[in-house]
């Protein structure tokens, strides 16, 4: 019953979040001065792509784990690999988001839907790679599943760096870095930081609830195939 209504609590707090951070940024914040409300894709946009690293690095850190762990301690290693999983799917989540609302937002403003950009294509690649990890995670089995997908995850924690840096290193098409970019970078109205700073917060607890509850599961579908393969075994 306590745990319901924890799971209730913890819903119903996240909804509330998320339904401020979305009051902020389509009614609070003002339009910008330049792109109109388009420019309110902003709030969704950037929060997902500075999200997509965290869950990415989850990933990354936890597939490190695997490798180091998975000779000499193989339960912890186990445990390293459901958080390797998860931050992989979520990650994949934020980073289709990101991909989505960015044609959504150049459209209209560009004139196109689409364009070669280092930073398009970085974030493209990026999405490729961790797409990947979870084909072979789903679609490939043997005892080098966990191995091969940690070595994709490591190609993946290459390409972050890259891609971050991507409209700091190279001109390009997409809008320069926001926050930690030129001088006259940032948002300048008060009421566009905090409803930048709500969705922010809004979607990682959202995003670390999923985690969380994806780790959850798949630590009990990890403990429902040990126990199959030991009743197999007491079967012989």
């Amino acid at each position: 019953m306590m745990k319901k209504l924890f799971l209730l609590t913890g819903i119903a707090a996240i909804a509330l979040l998320m339904s401020w951070g979305f009051y902020q940024a389509m009614y609070a914040a003002p339009a910008d001065a330049a792109q109109g409300d388009i420019g309110r894709i902003f709030y969704y946009h950037v929060p997902h792509g500075m999200l997509c690293y965290l869950f990415f690095t989850i990933n990354f850190v936890a597939s490190l784990l695997v490798l180091g762990w998975q000779r000499t301690n193989p339960a912890r290693a186990l445990a390293a690999d459901a958080w390797a999983l998860a931050g992989a799917e979520v990650g994949v989540v934020f980073c289709s988001v990101v991909l989505v609302t960015g044609p959504i937002w150049g459209r209209p403003v560009w004139g196109i839907w689409w364009t070669w950009d280092p930073r398009l294509t970085t974030t493209l690649v990026l999405w490729l790679i961790y797409v990947s990890y979870l084909l072979v995670r789903r679609f490939t089995s043997g005892s080098q599943v966990t191995t091969l997908a940690a070595v994709l995850s490591i190609f993946g924690a290459l390409d972050m760096p890259v891609n971050y840096l991507a409209n700091r290193l190279w001109r390009t098409q997409h809008p320069s870095p926001v926050f930690g970019g030129d001088p006259d970078a940032g948002l300048k109205d008060p009421a566009m930081l905090h409803a930048f700073g709500w969705n922010l917060l809004a979607w990682a607890v959202w995003g670390l609830a999923v985690l969380s509850f994806r780790v959850y599961i798949e630590r009990r579908q990890q403990k429902i195939q040990h126990n199959a393969a030991l009743a197999a075994l007491n079967a012989d």
